[in-house]
């Protein structure tokens, strides 16, 4: 599995065409699934801004636990996401 997981990312890395992208997405995810990243995005986003986790998850209709997940993963030193979202967000990176 550890093989396909990495041609997907070889794939996805080396499309640059949005239009290629989004029809990558709509090929490989269920609407579902899309709408669950656009989602994740979401709380991603407004966790970075600051706004609570309870009005997250009440906005979204979400649980707590996967507005959680999200606080977790920007704490980490390494995290990925939170410097894509400096990069967006941060004065300092405009």
């Amino acid at each position: 599995m550890a093989d396909n997981l990495s041609e997907i990312i070889d794939i996805f890395s080396s499309t640059t065409d949005k239009r290629e992208m989004r029809q990558l997405f709509e090929d490989v995810f269920t609407d579902a699934e899309r709408e669950d990243i656009a989602k994740r995005w979401y709380i991603f986003k407004e966790l970075y801004k600051g706004t609570p986790q309870r009005r997250i998850a009440s906005d979204m209709e979400v649980s707590l636990c996967k507005i959680t997940r999200g606080s977790k993963t920007l704490k980490k030193d390494d995290s990925i996401i939170r410097r894509v979202l400096s990069d967006m967000y941060d004065e300092t990176h405009i």
